[in-house]
Formats: structure tokens, sequence, C-alpha cells
């Protein structure tokens, strides 16, 4: 991954005051729990105004007409995930607002981290462990032990 598009995008994000918490693979790795990704994944609160912010943002680092497709009304809607692949493809973005009818953005617990003098949000690692222990994905089994290994955590731990 492209190490100065991601602090550009982090930075973006919280210039513009996008509430979102980073989850997924690179979250795990800011928690120490290294592993490789391919993708960003945000988990962003759906509002109009929110999602506003998160397209400019996402305007200030891609130059690319696609970002107007995504829309607050489509990711309140059955499918609360969207697909972002900026031009050139160094990365995807996965744009999360709920896990089926399990966790929604309020659920979150988050905090920032520094990286590299940017400010990141993401979530905690019990908040992870919480959204990858149950899931059907081998990584995200893999990924839930591992952080309850680091950090102690129990296994009814919510």
């Amino acid at each position: 991954m492209d190490a100065d598009l991601l602090l550009r995008l982090f930075s973006a994000l919280d210039e513009e005051r996008v509430e979102y918490a980073l989850i997924g693979g690179l979250a795990v790795n800011l928690h120490g729990v290294v592993r490789a990704t391919e993708d960003v994944d945000l988990f962003v609160r759906v509002d109009a105004p929110n999602v506003e912010r998160l397209k400019a943002a996402l305007r200030r680092v891609f130059d690319d007409p696609e970002i107007d497709a995504i829309a607050a009304d489509e990711l309140a809607g059955p499918y609360p995930v969207v697909r972002y692949v900026p031009p050139g493809g160094a990365f995807s973005i996965d744009v999360v607002t709920r896990l089926g009818e399990r966790v929604d953005f309020g659920d979150l617990e988050v905090e920032s981290r520094d990286l590299e003098g940017v400010r990141v949000r993401v979530a905690t690692a019990r908040t992870l462990y919480r959204l990858k222990r149950d899931t059907v994905r081998p990584i995200d089994a893999q990924d839930a032990a591992r952080l309850r290994a680091a950090f102690d955590l129990e296994e009814d731990d919510d």
C-alpha cells in the first residue's frame, strides 16, 4: 500500500471532520498485530452531512468523478457497504455503515492514534475483536484470536 497516499487520506478525513473508525487489517496493524492487507476499511456514521464530508475528503486526495456516486441513502439502505477503488487502484476503500442488524456506528469504541503526525480514528482492540470473532472469514478468526491474546480479551468481552 502507498503509505504517502494513506497519510493524505487520513489527513483529509481529519480535516473534513469525518466521523469514522478504521476497522479491518489496517486497524489491526495499528494495534500492533501485524498482517498484510490490501484495502482500507472505514466504518462511517451514515448521515447525509457526514457522507458529504467523506466525499469532500476523498476529493482532496483523488481526482475522480466516481466519488459523487457515493450516497448516504444507499449506505443507509439494505446494502450498507460501498467499495471505492481510486484511480490507479493502489488500494480499495470499503465504506461500511453497519454490519447487519448487529453493529452500527454508535456501537463502536473509537480512539485516536498518531500515524506519522496524522490523527487516525481507529476502532479499539476490544471493538475489533467483537467485530471479527463471529464472522466466517478465516482471516477474521485469526485476527480475533491474535487480538484476544495480545490484549488479554475475554471470550464474552462485550
